[in-house]
């Protein structure tokens, strides 16, 4: 298959999905979508695909509601997303994104991590040209849906790539046309199960199980941290 599924096998959203701070982080993501626009996910896209990203977690009915009600909030007003950009040993670059509501403690846990293992942290700008920034939806893949015909509707709403293996398919397109792709699937009645800002690697590199031992340490670390949301490495 192509690159968007090899990409998805090694995702680290599967790591995050398995973390404690799991629901809190996606709470965060909810909230802010909110607070950006309106409360309503009908008329608020980037909540409704937030909500359908929690909802394929399971997280609870009651926690999104919460995390839709605390946009409103005070606290709130200060929530930043930002992003950290690092080199691990063994060559690896990573990149993470964070949501945070004190921007001076996360750069110090960032970086306290990051040099506890061998990494340093890098000037903001050092690897965006490392990484392709991707669009990633998926949804059911039906026997009545036709892969072509698929292929052909999505092109002009900024399709790159469709593939489809197990009963699931996959759209990857410019993150860019987040938005115009997943409308694109609504108006074709098309439920989408996740979607996803992505940062694919351009140059991917292998590393030994031994070295990935080490890699996982940083990465572990780094997931736990309660600002951190995701978190990109160069790793194939």
């Amino acid at each position: 298959m192509g690159r968007a599924f090899e990409y998805r096998k090694a995702s680290k959203l599967k790591r995050w999905g398995a973390m404690s701070k799991l629901f809190p982080k996606l709470g965060k993501i909810i909230t802010m979508a909110a607070k950006e626009g309106s409360s309503d996910p009908d008329m608020n896209a980037k909540l409704r695909t937030a909500i359908i990203n929690a909802k394929a977690e399971n997280m609870p009915k009651d926690n999104i509601e919460a995390a839709i009600k605390r946009a409103s909030a005070k606290d709130t007003a200060s929530m930043l997303e930002v992003n950290f950009e690092g080199k691990a040993p063994h060559g690896v670059l990573i990149f993470i994104e964070c949501m945070t509501d004190n921007n001076t403690r996360t750069v110090a846990n960032v970086k306290n991590i990051l040099t506890k293992h061998g990494g340093e942290l890098l000037t903001n700008g050092s690897l965006e040209f490392m990484f392709d920034r991707k669009a990633l939806i998926e949804f059911d893949f039906t026997d009545e849906m036709d892969l072509e015909e698929l292929e052909l509707e999505l092109i002009d709403a900024g399709l790159e790539e469709i593939e489809a293996e197990d009963g699931v398919a996959i759209v990857t397109g410019d993150y860019t046309s987040f938005g115009t792709l997943t409308k694109a699937l609504e108006d074709m009645g098309i439920e989408i199960k996740k979607a996803h800002l992505e940062r694919m690697a351009n140059a991917p590199i292998s590393i030994t199980d031994a070295d990935h031992a080490d890699i996982d340490k940083i990465l572990e670390r780094l997931e736990d941290d309660e600002d951190v949301q995701k978190v990109f490495t160069n790793l194939s």
